[in-house]
This record gives structure tokens, sequence and C-alpha cells, in this order.
């Protein structure tokens, strides 16, 4: 379960940096595009956060991350890059 959640976080991560590059470059310069993609991209990354944090308390126990581990794990996955943080600190073993 901790394979599938490092890719969870890597695809969080990579959905949340499309949708903000989505809103940052296409949306001032085709706006037609911009609310053509957002629907897709939107909804992809909601589930993935949703993956992310359900798949976060699922492991608190197995992982035995202290709450304080536990809520830079959950805060990073509302920070653009703080999934890739995760991974690199928390998930390098898997």
């Amino acid at each position: 379960m901790l394979k599938i959640f490092k890719i969870t976080a890597i695809l969080e991560g990579i959905s949340y940096l499309v949708l903000f590059s989505n809103m940052l470059f296409i949306k001032p310069t085709n706006l037609a595009l911009y609310k053509t993609l957002l629907y897709p991209i939107g909804m992809s990354h909601g589930i993935l956060f949703i993956g992310y944090i359900i798949l976060a308390f699922l492991l608190k126990k197995s992982q035995k991350w202290d709450i304080k581990n536990f809520t830079i794990i959950l805060i990073a996955s509302l920070i653009p890059l703080g999934t890739f943080y995760v991974d690199k600190k928390y998930l390098k073993n898997v």
C-alpha cells in the first residue's frame, strides 16, 4: 500500500502543477481552452487529493508516523510541490 501512496503522491503533485499551469498560462490567452481543460484536470486532481488523504490515514498506524510527521504529510498536499517533499523525505525506501 505504501507504493500506491507514493504513486498517488507524485500524481497528485503533478496534477496540482498542471492545474496551476492551466490557470496561469492558458487562462489569460485562451479562455475557451481553459474552460475545456478545467473540468478534467480539476476532477483528476480532486480524486488524487482525496486518495492521498485517505491513504495517509490508512498508512499512519502501519508506518508509525507520529502526529508531527502525519501533520506535515497532510499539509504537504495543500502546498504546491509538497507531495514531492513527502516522497523524498518519508517514502524514499519504497
